[in-house]
C-alpha cells in the first residue's frame, strides 16, 4: 500500500513538474455575465482554460480527505451536512496564474496577501453542502490574523462527469432570471421557489460578494441572500474549486499555500 502511495505521489509530482516547467500565464479573454447587481453575483463562462482544468485534476489526485466545516469557536470539524471531500492545492506556476486571475477580475486594489489558500473539492454520487453562508457569524474567524471576514468567493466547476445529474450550486434566496437566455447556465426546469441554481459545467465559474456596506472592519456585513448549497450529486461526480478573498491581509500562517 505504502509503495503504491509513493508511485502514484512520484507520478504527480513529474506529471506537475512537466505541465509547469518554463510556463507562462497565457492571456485570457473570457465574457461575462452579470446575474445580479443586488447581491452582486457574476458568472464567468471559460474561466479555466482546458490545460489549467487537466492540470489542477492532476495536482488534487489522491490528496482528498472528508470536507470539514468552522464551528461557532472556530473549530474544524465533521458534519453531516457537507460530505464532499477538499484539499489546499499548492502554489504552483498554473495555480498562481488562476489566483492573479481572481485578483484582476476584482479590480487591481486587491492584494495576493488576501487570498485563501485555494481549495478543491471532489463530489461524488449523493454527496452534497447543505445550505450555508462562506462569510463567518463567528467573531472567531474573522480576527485581523485571519484577515477579516470572507469579502468574496468563486466557486469553480474545474470538470465534471458527461453523465452528471444534480451537483448544482443554489441560490435559495435569489430571484428567477427574466430572460431564457440564462437556462444555457441556470436550471430553469426547477421551480422557482426554491430560488435559483446554477448547473454545473466544466471550467465555468460563479462569482459573488459576501460582504456589503462599510468599509474593511468598519460596518461590513455578511449578505444572507449568498446563501447557497451543493445540490446532491445523483449520478456521475463533479470537481470543483473555492476561491476565497478575505478583507484584508492573512497571517501568513494561513496562507503559506499561495505566497
Amino acid at each position: 500500500m505504502l509503495k503504491s502511495f509513493l508511485t502514484l505521489s512520484l507520478v504527480v509530482l513529474l506529471a506537475t513538474a512537466a505541465l509547469t516547467e518554463n510556463y507562462t500565464c497565457p492571456q485570457h479573454l473570457y465574457s461575462v455575465q452579470i446575474f445580479s447587481e443586488d447581491p452582486l453575483i457574476i458568472y464567468i463562462p471559460d474561466f479555466l482554460t482546458t490545460s489549467e482544468a487537466q492540470h489542477l485534476e492532476s495536482v488534487s489526485a489522491g490528496r482528498f480527505t472528508s470536507s470539514q466545516i468552522a464551528d461557532q469557536s472556530g473549530q474544524q470539524q465533521l458534519a453531516s451536512t457537507r460530505t464532499s471531500r477538499s484539499t489546499s492545492l499548492h502554489s504552483d506556476e498554473v495555480v498562481r496564474c488562476i489566483e492573479e486571475r481572481a485578483l484582476q477580475f476584482q479590480g487591481y486594489d486587491i492584494p495576493r496577501t488576501h487570498l485563501e489558500p485555494l481549495q478543491a473539492v471532489q463530489y461524488s454520487l449523493g454527496e452534497k453542502y447543505a445550505p450555508h453562508t462562506d462569510w463567518f457569524t463567528s467573531p472567531l474567524q474573522t480576527t485581523s490574523e485571519y484577515g477579516g471576514n470572507r469579502l468574496s468567493s468563486f466557486f469553480v466547476y474545474i470538470s465534471t462527469s458527461d453523465d452528471i445529474v444534480g451537483g448544482g450550486t443554489q441560490f435559495p434566496l435569489l430571484d428567477a432570471p427574466n430572460d431564457e437566455r440564462w437556462c444555457k447556465y441556470v436550471n430553469c426546469d426547477a421551480g422557482w421557489e426554491d430560488g435559483v441554481t446554477f448547473r454545473p459545467i466544466s471550467r465555468n465559474a460563479v462569482y459573488w460578494r459576501n460582504l456589503r456596506g462599510g468599509k474593511a472592519g468598519k460596518g461590513r456585513m455578511g449578505d444572507r441572500r449568498t446563501l447557497h448549497s451543493g445540490q446532491p450529486v445523483q449520478r456521475g461526480k463533479k470537481l470543483g474549486m473555492n476561491i476565497w478573498t478575505r478583507e484584508t491581509e492573512l497571517h501568513r500562517m494561513y496562507r503559506s499555500e499561495v505566497i
